[in-house]
């Protein structure tokens, strides 16, 4: 049975576990082959490359759009790939072999990017496209070093494994993504080897141009969409659960078995990623089952997410939710019978990039709902321009989602729950299929309203 699975950089940062629980675990001889396994970088690495995905502290990347010296930053990442090396020496990657391919990788890295940062100090072609270029390259090192490590080892302990480099370094072709894929997998026979492959891929149209961070995704299911496998598999830290065990507790809280990918969606929608939603479309419209499996319990099945899942009783699959929004009010007494006010308020919200998670409406009003990484001053003052009060307050949303929930009282239940607690419900809202509800709070409300929706849907 042949399957594409993804590793991810907190899971990679444990190697021997994934040696143990994923490509060892209950398998031996031809049994370990017939297998691609997607890699990201080690944990913390396309940090420094880029910059930090949750403080923003800048990496080598910023350096150069700062128009300064980036030859120290990289020689720094070299000494910090090479000390994840010496990590990894015990489970029998060759140190030499390993620190002299990072030294030349990053040695060419070096040589293209004096070349671009030259090109834009000339002032002659688009900064935009020089810089994103620029993103490509330093992305792509991170992948590729934990994909030669990783196949190194494999190697090491006598089992076949096979580097698959699509980062294309030195390759001048211009194949698309897609192509590069398929031309780079045309001659391998999957069930003589491991393919272990490089989370970044580079394509014409630039991996990272619309996913960024999210690009290794979209390779793991480009790869899918072209092999066919009988399964995807990505390997988490944790389980996908009915909510989160460290905040209403480990023995109160189940992992999710089945659920469908527009589940999935929704909770994509408030941060909770089982897979990104744009990179997953592949696998659902190609019918393509996806499961989440916990890097740590191998035994246990984790969760399969499939097209058509609708569960067979109605029930609150997740609780969940995030502290990350702000809500944007806007009020204009001559809203209230004109027809396009939405859109004009859309329009606004379009042209600056801006995407919403939720949106309520009244005669007068309209309350949008977006991320706060999002939230910017121009976007208010081209509002202001507009209509005659904008008002943002910072937010937090908590959800309940489902295949199938839709049943009599539970919208007034989950209400009640948070009205004992005391907790205000800020806004309300819920689409006609019902997959999920969602109820506006204060932030510091989060995580009691969290709990006390999980107790109440017990």
């Amino acid at each position: 049975m042949l399957t594409v699975e993804k590793i991810g950089g907190t899971s990679m940062s444990a190697l021997q576990d994934v040696i143990n629980n994923i490509i060892l675990f209950r398998r031996s001889g031809d049994e370990l082959y017939n297998r691609i396994f997607v890699v990201s970088a080690f944990s913390g690495v396309t940090n420094l490359l880029l910059e930090n995905k949750k403080t923003g502290e800048p990496g080598v990347y910023h350096r150069i759009v700062k128009y300064q010296d980036f030859h120290h930053a990289l020689d720094e990442l070299v000494l910090a790939l090479q000390a994840i090396n010496k990590k990894y020496e015990s489970l029998g990657l060759d140190l030499v072999i390993a620190d002299k391919f990072i030294e030349q990788r990053i040695h060419d890295a070096r040589h293209y990017l004096d070349n671009l940062a030259n090109i834009l100090a000339s002032g002659y072609v688009s900064k935009e496209g020089i810089l994103q270029a620029a993103r490509e390259i330093l992305a792509s090192i991170g992948e590729t070093h934990s994909a030669f490590v990783f196949t190194n080892i494999l190697q090491s302990m006598g089992i076949n494994a096979t580097l698959v480099d699509l980062s294309g370094f030195h390759d001048h072709k211009s194949y698309t993504i897609d192509q590069r894929i398929k031309h780079t997998f045309s001659e391998i026979d999957f069930t003589k080897t491991i393919c272990i492959v490089t989370g970044y891929a580079k394509g014409t149209e630039g991996i990272m141009r619309e996913f960024d961070r999210g690009y290794s995704e979209v390779t793991f299911c480009k790869i899918a969409v072209a092999v066919k496998p009988a399964e995807a598999i990505i390997h988490k830290e944790y389980h996908l659960c009915s909510a989160d065990p460290v905040l209403v507790g480990i023995h109160n809280c189940v992992p999710v078995g089945f659920t469908n990918y527009d589940v999935a969606d929704q909770l994509a929608d408030v941060g909770m990623e089982a897979i990104h939603p744009k990179a997953s479309k592949p696998l659902e419209i190609n019918n393509i089952n996806l499961r989440i499996k916990n890097t740590f319990e191998p035994e246990h099945p984790g969760t399969l997410i499939t097209k058509d899942y609708i569960c067979p009783h109605k029930r609150v699959e997740v609780i969940t939710g995030t502290t990350k929004l702000v809500m944007i009010d806007i009020y204009d007494p001559l809203m209230v019978g004109n027809v396009g006010t939405d859109f004009h308020i859309m329009q606004v919200f379009y042209n600056l990039g801006v995407s919403y998670n939720f949106k309520a409406t009244s005669a007068n009003s309209i309350s949008i709902v977006i991320w706060e990484k999002d939230f910017h001053k121009k976007l208010i003052q081209e509002l202001e321009e507009k209509f005659e009060k904008v008002s943002v307050e910072k937010m937090a949303m908590v959800c309940l989602i489902g295949s199938n929930m839709d049943q009599v009282g539970l919208l007034a239940k989950s209400a009640g729950a948070l009205a004992t607690k005391n907790i205000d419900i800020k806004s309300a809202g819920f689409a006609l299929r019902k997959v999920n509800i969602q109820f506006l709070v204060a932030r510091e409300d989060f995580d009691e309203a969290i709990i006390a929706l999980n107790a109440a849907m017990a």
